[in-house]
């Protein structure tokens, strides 16, 4: 493989972080990675470590031509942003790898989002869309929900004796942020991928019925599932987690997706991308209650 320099963008959130190190263990030197982020103090680290880092802010059209200068591939991981502004942050970065002359672009969007009615899959759309319109040689990393939504939660759910939610009997397909990291490594490190649409999510699907039978299962103590209306868990969020009304209502939204099967695949694309089966939930809470 001829070198190249692969730019991560979010390379200070989790995901962004997890796909640096999955690039370092396929053999990419560090002098061939690029990591950007808004806030670049938490990943002065990887200097340290040969990779160049470099500030690139999505609000900021003249940074992000800097922070891509020199890049053959791209990640764009999804803006955490709110709402309301992420379509235009995934504008400004797609017209800057344009500029730059990247030869893909890789983004990470959501499950079945060329159908999805939540809030947030109509962002990942509007993305993939104009993905397509500027003609950016791209693969859509349609990534499935985060086993971490879930097993971070562990301390509250056993607190309260409850999995709060609005999914109904809907299936998740939820999977390791680490897996998902090893999927974008691969896709950004081999051939044939320019073009492809990957819906990924774990092996085993679940409904939130079957999460908390899991939880109780594993940590020897009863907990049931609260199966809330959409309005109501949205308070429930914004209340007991003290979320922002606007994130709280956003995420109650995807919840009623996932009633719908917006988060379920069957695709086995995770699996065939990385080359093993993925972390499933039982490994994950196993692993998060013995932390």
């Amino acid at each position: 493989m001829t070198i190249m320099s692969i730019v991560v963008t979010g390379a200070t959130g989790q995901l962004g972080r997890l796909t640096v190190e999955a690039l370092l263990r396929r053999g990419i030197p560090a002098a061939d990675i690029i990591a950007t982020g808004r806030d670049i103090a938490g990943i002065k680290d990887l200097t340290d470590r040969g990779i160049t880092v470099r500030r690139a802010d999505f609000a900021d059209t003249d940074g992000l031509a800097d922070a891509f200068a020199g890049a053959d591939r791209l990640l764009l991981i999804s803006a955490s942003v709110p709402v309301g502004e992420r379509v235009a942050n995934h504008r400004r970065v797609i017209d800057a790898a344009a500029s730059a002359g990247v030869s893909l672009v890789a983004y990470t969007s959501t499950t079945h989002a060329d159908t999805a009615t939540t809030v947030i899959g109509a962002t990942h759309s509007e993305t993939e869309a104009y993905l397509r319109d500027r003609g950016i040689p791209s693969v859509l990393l349609r990534n499935g929900w985060y086993l971490e939504n879930y097993t971070s939660q562990l301390p509250q759910i056993l607190q309260n004796g409850a999995v709060v939610g609005a999914a109904g009997e809907g299936r998740i397909s939820a999977a390791s942020r680490a897996d998902y990291a090893e999927a974008a490594a691969v896709v950004l490190t081999t051939e044939g991928h320019t073009g492809a649409v990957y819906e990924l999510g774990g092996d085993e699907s679940f409904t939130l019925t079957e999460l908390a039978a899991a939880i109780s299962a594993a940590a020897g103590e009863q907990v049931a599932y609260a199966d809330l209306p959409v309005a109501d868990f949205a308070q429930v969020l914004a209340a007991a987690a003290g979320l922002p009304a606007e994130l709280a209502e956003v995420l109650a939204d995807a919840d009623r997706g996932m009633n719908r099967g917006e988060m379920y695949t069957d695709s086995g694309d995770l699996r065939r991308l990385i080359g093993r089966p993925p972390v499933t939930l039982a490994e994950a809470l196993a692993a998060a209650l013995h932390h």
